[in-house]
């Protein structure tokens, strides 16, 4: 499979942000502008990485591009939507439909096992057997299906960060926001990963990936780089690294 960076289809962006700013205060009399004015399209089946100093903006940007958050001026539209003018109630249903969301630090309930954590975001709705089958099924994409009953501390860090993603999957989203998803990784773990966000872009879901690591950004077919809460530098990467590639050559995310 080629993940040579090519230029996205003639179509709407799926993010859509202009003049985006966002400023916080701590106490009374410190202000910390952590966005000033980001302009940023992302198109349906980019697989991009958000990248940036400390205080460079990338995880309030997260946020906002995950609605976790709410600019303090400019627009942002997601799939389409004003995000700005949807109450609490449609944020959160057009968060579920369109955004599933990957952390470094996996989030997962330790009493509960790998299906079980899977199934959370339905837990409160839909038919009990299709539930299962849809987490089953979310499990066997990302490699899991004989460990569908093991708890997390039975799993190692990189499974565990597999059942995250196959979470991110159940109500299959559009777009994936990963924040940091190969942080608390070693080098193969963190190729396999990768592999499995290459095969989900190559599927056609849109990937964005917040990374602080430039050997894990150099499987991207997009750098976006942030500065002192702008985007300071966007480019195509002409030739992605092929995450599966180096698993079969027995070479880490982080190895040359």
């Amino acid at each position: 499979m080629s993940l040579a960076g090519r230029l996205p289809p003639v179509a709407d962006p799926v993010v859509h942000l202009r003049g985006v700013t966002k400023t916080y205060r701590i106490g009374r009399e410190i202000e910390v502008h952590a966005l000033q004015g980001v302009d940023l399209d992302i198109y349906p089946t980019e697989f991009v990485a958000i990248m940036g100093p400390s205080g460079s903006g990338k995880s309030t940007l997260m946020n906002i591009l995950g609605c976790l958050d709410a600019p303090d001026g400019g627009t942002y539209s997601l799939a389409g939507e004003d995000v700005a003018k949807l109450g609490d109630d449609a944020l959160a249903a057009i968060r579920n439909k369109h955004v599933g969301f990957v952390f470094q630090t996996f989030n997962l309930l330790p009493r509960l096992n790998a299906i079980e954590n899977v199934e959370l975001p339905l837990v409160y709705g839909g038919d009990r057997r299709q539930r299962r089958e849809r987490a089953v099924g979310a499990l066997e994409a990302v490699g899991l299906g004989d460990r569908v009953h093991h708890k997390p501390s039975e799993l190692s860090g990189g499974q565990q960060q597999r059942v995250a993603i196959a979470r991110a999957l159940l109500n299959d989203p559009a777009m994936i926001l990963a924040d940091e998803p190969t942080g608390n990784l070693d080098s193969r773990s963190s190729a396999e990963i990768l592999a499995i966000f290459q095969r989900l872009n190559a599927m056609g879901k849109t990937v964005i990936m917040v990374t602080h690591e430039p050997d894990v950004a150099a499987h991207c077919r997009r750098i976006v780089r942030m500065r002192d809460g702008v985007v300071a530098h966007d480019e195509r990467v002409a030739s992605p690294r092929n995450a599966q590639d180096e698993i079969a050559a027995g070479i880490g995310a982080g190895d040359e």
